[in-house]
This record gives C-alpha cells, structure tokens and sequence, in this order.
C-alpha cells in the first residue's frame, strides 16, 4: 500500500496535533508499503522508519505558524495544496490511500474527484466550529462551513475523529466508517530534577508550597483569564499556593503577567515561558493540582491523557471538552465563573485526602484506556478493515 499522509502543520514541533501525526505515522508506516508525508516548510527534521518526509513549497519568510486557524495558516494552505497537487499528478504510480489531517482533507476531496484516491479525514476539530469561533463575524454563514464540511465526511472512506463529540458529527454528516481514535498519555519516565527543570526552584517556591500547573498555549480558547480570575478569588484563603503555567508566545506571556499584577498576585502566578515536551512528565509530576481551564472547542486537548496518568488531581472545566474523558471521579469538574473555580480550587487546596483520591483514580483510567498499545490496536484495526 502506497499512502500519501497530508499534515497542514509545521512539523515537527512538540505540540498537541504533531504529536499525535507523529504517533500516527508510527503505527501505519509499520508493514505498509511507503508512506510520503507531506508538511508546512517548519520544524524540525525528525526520522520515521519507512516515512518520507517531504516539505510543501511554501515561501521562506511566512514564519511562526502557530496552532488554530488563521489568515497566516490559510496561506500557507494555498501553497501546501499546490504541493499535493504537483505530488499527486506528477507520481509515477497512484496512490492507494491519502490520509488527511484537519483541513487537508477538502485537498484530499479535489484529488478523489480527479483521479479516485480514496481519502480517510483525520478530525482533530470541527472545522466549521473551529473558524466560526476564531471569527465570529463568519458565524451567519456557519450553515455554509457546515455544508462544506458533510460534503468533505461523506465522501471520506472513513473518519478518524478523537473524541465522542467529533465521533457524533461525522456520524450525523453520514461517515461511511469511524474510528474513535483518542490521544494518548505521553507519561514516560522523569529525567532528573535539574537546575533547569525544577519548578520548585524554578518559581522559589518552598517544600510546602501547593503547585497548581497548567501546561499548553495561551491562546484565549484555553481559559487562562478563568484559572488567573479564579487563583485570585482563593489566593488569600490559600496563602501556600502557587500557579506555574507552561507554554505561550511572549506576547501571551506579556498580557497575563500584567493581568496577575493588577489583581494583586504577581508574585504566586508564574509564567515560565515554553519548556521542551522531553520535560513534561518531570514537571506533570511536580505539581499538587494540574488545571484545564479551557473555556472553548469541543475536543478533548491532548494533555488531558498525561494529566491523567500522572495521578495527580485535575481541575477542569465542565463543558464538553473535558467530560467525554473526565467525570467527577477522577476530575474536580467546574464551572466557568472565576468565583466557581475559585471555590473548586479553594476545596482542593485545603483537602489533600480529596487530591489524592482523585488522582488515584486518574491514573487506573489512563492505564485502562489512554496508552500507546491501545492507539496502536485502534488505528491498525481501522487500516486493516480498510484493506485498500
């Protein structure tokens, strides 16, 4: 099986959705044939066995191609389409299979027109959803995005969606076949504590000093302002607590350092700038709380999966995004009021039985469900079925 794997996105970079394409190729590039993988003209090279990786032509000076949809991202687009294109019609022989990641799948649509590719839609977002909540003036024409997107689900051979609420929108858009594909815990090992890698240190925090951390971008989707809001409402009541947030842009970092300054607690609230992935179970491990504030989307981000596996104590918001993985058993749900997750945070801070218990129960969940072997069995189960 030849497969041409479309991936619009630098690469590779250590975040959610090239994560999760590396982790896919991984698995399918085992057994097949060939397998050409198509990406932005960022990143870094990395080596995949029997993966060739190929860089769209994309012009040098559009830089810094951050994640979600936007005007820099939807250039870039147009040229990674002409790349497909050229490497699609110029091959020396057909291919079997084209795997589309995100929006690459309306490419991979004009290709099965064409020439009858068969196409599987890799579903990381919903599209429609995904512009309409990054431009909101576009929300009047919605019914047009969505039109665009069932057209692009049922004419794929299959869906790949990973959480239950993609799964049900590709189902309700008439998806020949699915396979819920979730993300996966990327708990490995820790290195250990160094200079650099010591949040305690990092942040002068002492011994007894409650670490709240939040791992990602700062993009507004992901509710920093909530978890800032509310460690303000339960910071004077939580005098040992801290809040360590890893990731952002520097602008990002800029506007919540100004923000903690005017409530009062620059001091607690630390904005430690962008860490390598290799760290992350170093720092998951460190924390008391691990919070997921994110106010926007409906799939599930992927370091919910190491969160859990961590065994230590979520706090997340309660809103879809979250519950299709977490329920009150293994997470503290909350509501989007800076006074409510205050509260939640509030009562987790001051019952260490509480945090341990849920954590506990985190960790089976992960064990049981979030691991690499089950991602593997999954993707291979659908590829198998497939048999194209």
């Amino acid at each position: 099986m030849k497969v041409l794997f479309l991936a619009p996105q630098p690469f590779f970079q250590e975040r959610g959705t090239p994560i999760a394409v590396r982790l896919a190729l991984q698995v399918i590039s085992k057994g097949r044939e060939e397998v050409d993988f198509l990406t932005y003209h960022e990143g870094k090279d990395i080596k995949i066995p029997n993966v060739n990786h190929i860089r769209a032509c994309i012009p040098g000076f559009i830089k810094n191609i951050g994640p979600g949809i936007s005007l820099k991202k939807l250039i870039c687009d147009f040229f990674f389409a002409l790349s497909v294109f050229k490497i699609v019609f110029t091959a020396k022989e057909k291919y079997s299979l084209i795997h589309a990641v995100e929006e690459s799948v309306f490419i991979a649509f004009i290709v099965k027109l064409i020439n009858k590719t068969p196409y599987i839609y890799d579903m990381d977002s919903s599209l429609s959803m995904q512009v309409t909540e990054k431009w909101f003036c576009l929300k009047p024409i919605q019914f047009i995005l969505d039109f665009f997107e069932k057209v692009a689900i049922k004419n794929s051979i299959a869906v790949v969606p990973v959480c239950d609420a993609l799964e049900a929108i590709a189902e309700k858009h008439g998806a020949k076949d699915t396979q819920l594909l979730r993300d996966i815990s990327l708990l490995e090992k820790p290195d250990e504590l160094t200079e650099e890698n010591n949040l305690r240190s990092t942040v002068s925090a002492s011994k007894d000093d409650l670490l709240i951390v939040y791992i990602g971008n700062l993009e507004t989707y992901q509710g920093i302002d909530l978890l800032v809001d509310g460690f303000a409402k339960a910071a004077d009541s939580n005098k040992n607590s801290r809040v360590v947030i890893i990731g952002g842009i520097p602008e990002h970092i800029d506007y919540y350092n100004k923000k903690a300054e005017k409530l009062g607690i620059a001091d607690r609230v630390h904005l430690v700038g962008p860490r390598p992935v290799s760290d992350l179970s170093t720092y998951l491990l460190q924390a008391d709380i691990l919070a997921s504030p994110r106010t926007k989307g409906n799939n599930t981000p992927m370091k919910i999966y190491s969160y859990l596996h961590s065994g230590k104590v979520i706090i997340a918001t309660d809103l879809p995004t979250h519950t299709q993985v977490l329920d009150s058993s293994v997470a503290m749900l909350t509501g989007t009021s800076a006074e409510d997750f205050g509260e939640k945070l509030s009562k987790l801070l001051s019952d260490k039985e509480l945090r341990d218990s849920l954590g506990n129960a985190a960790h089976k969940l992960a064990e049981e469900k979030y691991t690499f072997n089950v991602f593997e069995r999954d993707l291979n189960s659908l590829y198998n079925r497939l048999a194209v």
